[in-house]
């Protein structure tokens, strides 16, 4: 019982992890922001946005399915 509730919990972080990583805006504007990016608004409350956000977000999906996995493979 326990091993199918991990399971199924296992699959909706990693469905959501997919999720969350799709949205996310691309990294692809290369150095040339880093001056630009550290002067604006959302460079100094990154916390704050949107993209912070799912950041924090991502990380906490990731470390879940980490241990998740780790977890599901001692009890399998």
């Amino acid at each position: 019982m326990l091993k199918t509730i991990l399971t199924i919990v296992f699959v909706l972080i990693c469905i959501a992890l997919t999720v969350i990583v799709l949205l996310q805006e691309g990294k692809s504007s290369g150095l040339g922001s880093i001056s630009g990016m550290a002067d604006s608004y959302w460079g100094k409350n990154k916390g704050r946005s949107m993209e912070g956000t799912l950041e924090k977000f991502t990380k906490f999906a990731a470390a879940a399915v980490l241990v998740l996995a780790l977890v599901l493979n001692i009890i399998w």
